[in-house]
């Protein structure tokens, strides 16, 4: 029993753990190599921004929830949990040549994206600087033209109702005075003019 132990199962049992340090062993020197290139990565991505932002807006959009939560809120639980969902979005984003993602890359599909944590979470915070960008964009743009209302309908505000009203009351108070002005004018009677009567006839001279 002792010797089959010591010839079957220790074996298989370091043979894991050798390959999980062989794993964080490439996978720490993979993020060293990433961190010394990291400036580099940074200036590379601010001089693409313009070309760069319609593309990564589209692959973003057609990520998944998760992938579209964890570039928002970069957490390590998340990144284990979906690291398959991680990996596809790191081969979308390899495709546009956006900056640092193909070291990316090429090391989690060896050691998987889970132990490359540091690397993926900077082109995450990359990435999002368009979504909250793009989100802004969103929420400044005006709003719809109100569609005016039918014929009938009172679409005017509290305001604009007080002072239709005021002109009409005005308007009523004008219209009888008006039609009164008209009338006096029209039944009134004329002024009588007096009758001058005609100069009388000369005085014949008296005959001698």
């Amino acid at each position: 029993m002792v010797n089959y132990w010591k010839s079957k199962v220790l074996p298989t049992i370091k043979k894991v753990f050798d390959k999980k340090d062989s794993k964080k062993t490439a996978a720490v020197e993979a993020c060293k190599l990433f961190d010394d290139a990291k400036a580099q990565y940074t200036k590379e991505f601010e001089e693409k921004k313009t070309e760069l932002q319609p593309k990564v807006i589209e692959i973003y959009e057609a990520s998944s929830t998760e992938i579209k939560t964890l570039v928002k809120e970069p957490k390590e639980a998340g990144l284990k949990k979906h690291s398959a969902a991680v990996q596809k979005f790191l081969d979308e984003l390899a495709k546009i040549e956006f900056p640092g993602t193909k070291p990316v890359c090429d090391a989690a599909s060896k050691v998987g994206p889970a132990y490359l944590a540091g690397p993926v979470f900077f082109v995450f915070e990359q990435v999002s600087t368009f979504v909250v960008a793009e989100e802004k964009k969103e929420e400044a743009a005006p709003p719809a033209k109100a569609t005016p209302g039918k014929t009938g309908e009172d679409t005017s505000g509290p305001e604009v109702k007080e002072k239709d009203i005021a002109v009409e009351e005005v308007k009523k108070e004008e219209v009888p005075a008006a039609e009164e002005a008209s009338t006096c004018s029209t039944t009134a009677e004329p002024p009588k003019v007096e009758e001058v009567p005609p100069p009388a006839p000369a005085a014949e001279p008296a005959k001698p």
